[in-house]
């Protein structure tokens, strides 16, 4: 494959499915699909902890969470471990990064020869309170933040996607006009569809609230949350405060948020295009992680389903397959290794430890390989204990440790709301997936491990009590 420029667009929890690309019936997205018509969309990724600074270091970094110990928002990477960033700069290459990446900070070495317009974590620490897990902590106040303001308007993180959007268009052109020695990587992280759900009018008006589809497998319709769930919610009832307008609403806006997002990408696509870079230059579209959009009664993310698990994965440019659908399993590490295939470099030998990520040019070039197992875990905000994934196959397993397994067939259940884990005719798959699991972490030690670095950081910041007030109370604050 012969190198060239790279663009990557991280956006913040965009839902797999919420794109027409992904057959979506009605959310409008006609950048990302016109960049799907010309690439390679990856209708099975995932990201590998469904929460967005731990997801941000496996990324950055192609290794997962237990490896790395981000385990929540107030854990980010720091640069201390080697990413492709750092094997960009020891290899020639300029990489720049404008937008949202959410590591500790500017400062730390993270694999950037400039960031513009950069968003980290909160005062370089984060969200301390959300590592209090012992389950004593009342978060039920905070519960509101996310679904408040909500409605048409235009937030600070409107502000700051469109600034992103701008410093992108004006990089693009300069680069146009400047001699390269070796292929260039420009990293663009957007804001939406993360809350804040506040989304400009004309944007709303394209979806109607008496139009939207009331969340899937509610409660409030009979639908039992697993336990796991349960007491996740439990601690962060965000969905107790709203009724059924509010709830439509806030379906309403968060799909506005996707096509708000769509058109800042396709502000960047038109920079490439404008300059005369499409033809050298190929794109990938994803974001950090999903959101449940209301399904089981939960938003944003936290979740193992692939509402929350799963994200939109778009491969375009050259010598990329265009108009194809590609079925085989990847995920977020999978990035590490396709960002240094895609500017000529080894995908593997960068790092002193053999990652598991393959690059995704690769995968995309070959006959689907849909029993290649992915991984996620979760030890962040909410979560009572450490929950893992696997997707392989048409098979669907979470494993929670201290709670019963679920197995879904996504084959005949897409939606994931028949639990096959009890039934005795699926007890070889179950126990297979949780030898597949053991062979990749030790369920019980690492939910050990994670629950102590987190009580060890919130003693470091003064005890339960303290640790509750120190932290952005919920979305980190757009730069000024």
């Amino acid at each position: 494959m012969h190198p060239h420029n790279l663009v990557v667009i991280m956006s913040d929890e965009h839902h797999p499915r919420a794109m027409g690309a992904a057959g979506h019936p009605f959310v409008q997205t006609p950048n990302l699909d016109r960049l799907a018509a010309r690439g390679t969309l990856f209708d099975a990724a995932y990201c590998n902890c469904p929460i967005c600074v731990p997801s941000r270091a496996s990324f950055a970094t192609g290794r997962y969470v237990h490896e790395l110990g981000t385990w929540d928002n107030a854990t980010a990477y720091d640069g201390s471990v080697p990413g492709w960033g750092h094997a960009l700069q020891r290899t020639g290459h300029r990489v720049d990064s404008i937008g949202k990446l959410h590591y500790r900070n500017a400062e730390d070495p993270t694999g950037f020869d400039h960031q513009y317009h950069p968003m980290h974590i909160y005062g370089g620490y984060g969200m301390v309170w959300g590592a209090l897990r012992d389950g004593k902590a009342d978060f039920s106040e905070r519960a509101h933040v996310m679904m408040n303001p909500m409605g048409a308007g235009t937030s600070k993180y409107n502000i700051y996607d469109d600034r992103i959007a701008t410093e992108a268009e004006t990089w693009i052109e300069r680069a146009a006009g400047e001699k390269h020695e070796r292929p260039w990587v420009l990293y663009i992280g957007f804001v939406a569809p993360h809350f804040p759900l506040m989304v400009p009018q004309d944007i709303l008006d394209l979806y109607p609230v008496d139009r939207m589809p009331y969340p899937r497998l509610h409660p409030k319709n009979g639908f039992p949350r697993h336990p796991w769930l349960e007491d996740s919610h439990c601690r962060h009832p965000v969905d107790d405060g709203l009724d059924d307008e509010r709830r439509l609403l806030a379906t309403a806006c968060y799909y506005g948020l996707c096509t708000w997002v769509d058109r800042q990408v396709g502000r960047v696509i038109g920079a490439l295009e404008r300059s005369g870079l499409s033809d050298t230059t190929r794109v990938i579209y994803t974001s950090d992680h999903g959101d449940n959009i209301g399904a089981r009664g939960m938003w944003g993310k936290s979740t193992h389903y692939d509402d929350a698990v799963g994200v939109p994965m778009i491969v375009a440019g050259p010598d990329v397959a265009a108009g194809r659908v590609c079925h085989t399993p990847v995920s977020l590490i999978d990035l590490a290794p396709t960002i240094m295939d895609a500017v000529g470099e080894d995908a593997c030998a960068w790092s002193e430890i053999p990652l598991p990520g393959r690059s995704l040019f690769e995968i995309g070039s070959t006959a689907d390989d849909p029993k290649r197992t992915v991984f996620s875990e979760y030890h962040a905000f909410g979560s009572p204990s450490a929950a893992f994934m696997l997707r392989n196959g048409h098979y669907k397993y979470n494993y929670y440790v201290g709670y019963p397994a679920e197995l879904f067939d996504l084959r005949v259940d897409p939606g994931e709301a028949h639990d096959l884990a009890s039934d005795p005719k699926y007890a070889s798959v179950v126990s297979s997936f949780e030898a597949v699991l053991r062979t990749l972490v030790d369920p019980e030690t690492t939910d050990a491990r994670a629950k102590a670095d987190q009580a060890a950081l919130v003693a470091r910041f003064g005890g339960p009590e303290k640790a509750m007030n120190i932290g952005a109370p919920g979305a980190t604050p757009a730069p000024v």
